[in-house]
This record gives structure tokens, sequence and C-alpha cells, in this order.
């Protein structure tokens, strides 16, 4: 029954529609009217700026984390040898969430950011070498979303081969990651084939 209630919870934390809210109630707009059509921090970026792309970015991220942080802030009541299961079910609950929030007519975003604070509290090393992959597809190409699944495809590849990670519940984690980061890609992946995807302005170069 706690399980259950947690992972209610870490869905509800998910459901937070940042993106949603900063821009209706400080923008008047509806972020997914807008740019990508996406509530997320690339497209607020995007269309509301730097300031309200980095607030949401921040708090996608912490939504994640929270969420599987239930699990140590109630470890006295969860049974030990499932912990790592359900941490793994707060954070599949909280992306489930962010995708598709019961605060915003259940079209949210891809989850990206909050899948990241998740994964964080989880697995920190594998995590912190995918933000790497992460970046340096960023920094080459400009492309959020190749990053992203560039990101999410080489997170099962450095849990098992590179740290030697083989807990079976983790490698299904893993997988299922990088299976959900280009499921919810797709029109990206048609525009990077087409040509048409947008890319992003890392440095104002100077006049």
């Amino acid at each position: 029954m706690e399980t259950l209630i947690l992972i209610i919870i870490a869905y509800l934390l998910g459901s937070i529609p940042t993106s949603v809210w900063i821009g209706k109630y400080f923008y008047g707009i509806d972020i997914r009217e807008h740019g990508s059509g996406n509530a997320g921090a690339t497209n607020t970026f995007r269309v509301l700026g730097k300031k309200p792309g980095i607030i949401v970015l921040i708090i996608d991220i912490l939504k994640g984390s929270a969420a599987v942080s239930l699990a140590y802030w109630f470890e006295d009541v969860l049974p030990a040898n499932e912990f790592i299961d359900i941490e793994i079910g707060l954070a599949i609950a909280c992306v489930f969430g962010h995708i598709f929030p019961v605060f915003a007519g259940f079209r949210g975003g891809k989850g990206v950011a909050t899948l990241l604070g998740a994964t964080i509290i989880i697995t920190p090393i594998s995590c912190a070498l995918a933000l790497v992959v992460f970046l340096i597809v960023l920094f080459s190409t400009r492309y959020v979303s190749l990053s992203s699944m560039s990101a999410g495809v080489s997170y099962p590849f450095i849990l098992h081969f590179v740290l030697h990670n083989q807990h079976p519940s983790l490698t299904i984690y893993s997988i299922l990651i990088a299976l959900l980061l280009i499921i919810t890609h797709r029109k990206n992946i048609r525009r990077l084939l087409t040509h048409t995807e947008s890319k992003i302005v890392l440095a104002k170069s100077k006049a």
C-alpha cells in the first residue's frame, strides 16, 4: 500500500506542468501552441527565452529527483529487497506524469529533464557519463533532440559495459529509457532526416 501511494505521489509530481503554467500565468500563452508544441524546457527556451527556460529546466529536473527521493524518505516502511525496483517505479511514474500530466489535459513534454533528475538519484555515475555524451553531441551538432537520444541510447551501454552494473531491473530500466527517448522524439527524427530540425544558439556572436 505504501508503495502504491508513493507511486501516485510521484505521478502527481511529474504532472506539474512547469512550462505550461509559467507560459500562461506570466506570458499569457500556452507553450504547447507555439514553437515545436512541446511542453518542455527546450521549447520554453525557444519561445519564452533564457530565464523561463532555465527555471523550467531546473524544476523539471527537481521533479524527477524528488519523486525518486520519496523512496529514501520512506525507506523504513519499504521492503529493502525491492528498494531499487521501487526507485525505478517512482521514476517511471514521474516521467509518465510529465508526458501525460493530469493538471494539463494529459498533454505534456517528452520527459527528458524529469528523466534526468530521476536517473541521477538511481545511478548517478552512469547518468553523469550519459550527460557527457549529451553535451558532446550538443556542442557538435546543436541539436537538443539528437543529443537527448544519443545520451539515452548510450545509457544502457554505459551502465552494463562500462560500469559493469548488471542488475536485472536496472538493465530493463536503461533499455526502457533508450526506447522512450526514441519514441517521444519521433517527430524530431523525421525533421532530422529532412534537415528541418531547429538548432539552438549556444552563444551569441559579437557584432
